[in-house]
């Protein structure tokens, strides 16, 4: 009866060691949400006031000197640990609005605004949201 019992836990204990290791490697990705809005807070630092500036997918908005377009915007469910980045492309525009000067394409992250922020003599930029557009 020993031998028996003994053989059932040895083989209890190579299909639990084999359960570990499956579920072990196996990676859970979480999904992510394609949001229509890129939310930034702007500082303008003459006046020192920051404004929250919401801008829709592919469109172009105005912020003091800047052009911001944001071609995509990520974020995760409320579930899961925060994620939320954005590809960006900010363009300077020259006060007689003749020249325009690239000074920013990449990917931005919420999580770690001094990472890649824009920052500017006269107006800083960075991502803190993106949001779904409010349903009609």
């Amino acid at each position: 009866m020993a031998i028996i019992e003994k053989a059932i836990s040895v083989k209890f204990f190579k299909f639990f060691t084999v359960a570990i290791f499956i579920s072990a490697t196996s990676v859970a990705y979480a999904e992510r949400i394609n949001n229509e809005i890129a939310v930034f807070s702007a500082l303008e630092k003459v006046t020192a006031i920051i404004q929250t500036i919401e801008i829709p997918i592919n469109e172009t908005k105005k912020f003091g000197v800047f052009e911001v377009t944001p071609r995509v915007c990520y974020s995760r469910s409320a579930t899961e640990r925060p994620k939320t980045t954005s590809f960006i492309e900010i363009d300077e525009i020259s006060t007689d609005e003749i020249e325009r000067k690239r000074i920013f394409t990449g990917w931005m992250f919420a999580s770690s605004p001094g990472l890649h922020a824009v920052e500017h003599p006269v107006y800083d930029i960075w991502l803190i949201d993106c949001k779904r557009a409010a349903a009609e």
